[in-house]
């Protein structure tokens, strides 16, 4: 193919197609319908092309090819992530279950299916949360396949879809987080998941302070702070802990029941480690927070995510949060662009990301812990630990009410 071009849907703050970008692709057309989001695309790629309408449901599929300059089996690459919340780890937690197909939120999964009959790209790409394929609970992964078995009939071509899995501190980006990507070439050809990078016996992980180490400084603005009825006890957690510091399991005060909380919980970054996961809808005692025990930036939130220096996020903090959570790591992107050129369209391609930071030499040693404040002291008990995946004071809520018909 003369030009490598990609379609993006449910493009959010682009993520990923900032990586794909880099990896060579050009965007001839973003369908997203949040406003935020496509300010933040228009603000800082005026040249890439807005789906009018964004709403993906609204967006005829011939309006969609002419909007994107496009003829069936002309585009080279179509990618997106739907939104995960149907398939998210934290209902597992709470409930046992998650919505899966039931959630309406799950037919972006049919909308994606439709883009692919209308397009016929060369390769397809679809990230997601790694809950789109756990086991017994994969209906959404085996709704693609069905999807694409059935276009396959209808076009004679050859979809087969592979599942990466991927931890993107192993590839090199400063932070934790795993997403499940299903990639699929129209010709039936395979892909190898990319070798990792970095990890234990291969080159050291990036980490924090290599990502967000410049822009620790003192004093913080006032927005950074922390509020609410936790905030003072976040400097009585170690760097890279969370609220299980607190428990019986733990150096700190039994404080709270073992797993009674979700992981998040006044979790703290360590300078000397990647940082854990970005979350989209953070609360005021929802990490990961600063390790000097405050918020962190929205430039920061934006550079563990491997955004490039100087992508404005569009919004509220607020909104610009989530569009960073939500968002695919940019190098990641890139990561997986140049796997699909090479593997898939027979290109010679560079190795090293661009997009990564560079690895600094000066972390200092970690934050002075504090005393717990007088005020959690009350909390010192026999907290009694969570029962169980799926047996907690929501599936129990949720298991009377079904009893009850």
């Amino acid at each position: 193919m003369n030009e490598m071009t990609v379609l993006s849907l449910f493009t959010g703050a682009g993520g990923l197609d900032l990586g794909l970008e880099a990896a060579g692709f050009k965007p001839v057309l973003c369908v997203e319908v949040e406003s935020d989001s496509r300010a933040t695309l228009k603000r800082n790629r005026p040249g890439w092309r807005l789906s009018d309408p964004g709403d993906i449901y609204q967006l005829d599929r011939r309006q969609l090819l002419r909007q994107a300059s496009l003829k069936p089996r002309r585009l080279t690459l179509l990618a997106g992530g739907p939104p995960c919340q149907p398939f998210s780890k934290s209902m597992y937690w709470s409930t046992g279950d998650s919505p899966r197909l039931r959630d309406p939120r799950a037919n972006t999964l049919y909308a994606y299916l439709d883009v692919v009959k209308a397009t016929l790209p060369h390769v397809l790409l679809l990230e997601n949360v790694k809950g789109l394929a756990f086991d017994g609970k994969d209906e959404g992964l085996r709704l693609l396949e069905r999807g694409l078995r059935r276009i396959n009939k209808e076009h004679s071509t050859t979809y087969s879809p592979q599942i990466i899995t991927i931890n993107a501190a192993n590839y090199g980006v400063p932070q934790v987080r795993e997403r499940v990507f299903v990639i699929a070439s129209i010709d039936g050809q395979q892909i190898e998941s990319p070798s990792t990078t970095h990890g234990p016996e291969k080159e050291p992980f990036l980490t924090a302070w290599d990502a967000i180490g410049e822009l620790d400084v003192d004093p913080w603005p006032a927005e950074l702070e922390t509020r609410g009825r936790w905030a003072r006890l976040l400097s009585s957690i170690p760097e890279g802990q969370n609220y299980l510091w607190h428990t019986p399991r733990n150096g700190g005060e039994p404080l709270f029941g073992w797993r009674t909380r979700f992981w998040s919980f006044l979790l703290k970054l360590a300078k000397a480690q990647p940082s854990w996961t970005i979350q989209a809808e953070p609360g005021p005692a929802t990490g990961p927070f600063h390790w000097k025990n405050r918020l962190l930036s929205i430039e920061e939130l934006a550079c563990l995510q491997t955004f490039p220096r100087g992508y404005a996020i569009v919004g509220s903090r607020r909104s610009a949060h989530r569009q960073i959570g939500n968002a695919v790591p940019p190098a990641i992107g890139e990561l997986l662009g140049l796997e699909v050129r090479r593997q898939l369209l027979s290109d010679r391609v560079r190795r090293r990301l661009r997009l990564l930071p560079e690895r600094r030499s000066d972390c200092p040693r970690p934050e002075r812990l504090a005393r717990v404040p007088s005020e959690y002291l009350k909390l010192r008990a026999q907290h009694r630990e969570h029962p169980g995946t799926g047996l907690g004071p929501a599936a129990q809520v949720r298991e009377r009410a079904e009893s009850r018909g």
